[in-house]
């Protein structure tokens, strides 16, 4: 069965956090699902490059996932506490699918209450209210994996392709670009 990932589109998405697991998760033949949060297909990011999403959040709420990732950027602050997004990060977690979130993206498991014990990393303006936050280009503990930014963005997708595939898939990809990993 073909694998399949959920990025959400945030108004003020960082847009190579959300570029880089799409571009990569299609490479990996990974069926990827683009759904904004807000009332229109059209999200725009913090720089101003604006995405298409494939569909309306609340319309995919029911349908299963093997990853759903979650991009930072300032445009995170405006969706903590979205009641959907909370409820479906509680649904993936719990049935062990992967939660993938990079930058600022990782307040929302706070708010979710899905980090209480958890490794993770964070970008670091969220340090305030992360403070447990480690280093590291990815942190993953059990299903949850966390990254803390747009330079990191290319490593946390291959991460989320060798998760939903395997190592050797990811190393392919990750050639295929000539992509030379940090670690």
């Amino acid at each position: 069965m073909k694998k399949k990932a959920l990025v959400i589109l945030h108004p003020g998405f960082e847009e190579m956090e959300a570029v880089a697991p799409i571009d990569l998760l299609a490479r990996a033949k990974i069926e990827v699902t683009q759904a904004s949060v807000g009332q229109d297909l059209l999200v725009t990011g913090r720089n101003g490059i604006t995405l298409q999403a494939t569909h309306y959040l609340r319309d995919v709420l029911n349908e299963s996932f093997d990853a759903v990732i979650i991009p930072g950027g300032p445009g995170i602050h405006q969706i903590r506490q979205h009641p959907e997004l909370c409820a479906l990060l509680h649904k993936q977690q719990a049935r062990g699918g992967l939660v993938a979130c990079i930058c600022a993206a990782p307040l929302l498991l706070l708010d979710a209450g899905l980090l209480k014990g958890v490794a993770h990393t964070a970008h670091p303006s969220t340090s305030n209210e992360l403070p447990n936050a480690g280093k590291g280009i990815t942190v993953q503990d059990s299903n949850i994996l966390t990254s803390p930014g747009a330079g990191t963005a290319t490593e946390f997708a291959l991460e989320i392709v060798r998760n939903l595939t395997n190592t050797s898939n990811a190393q392919s990809i990750a050639e295929s670009i000539c992509w030379t990993p940090l670690a």
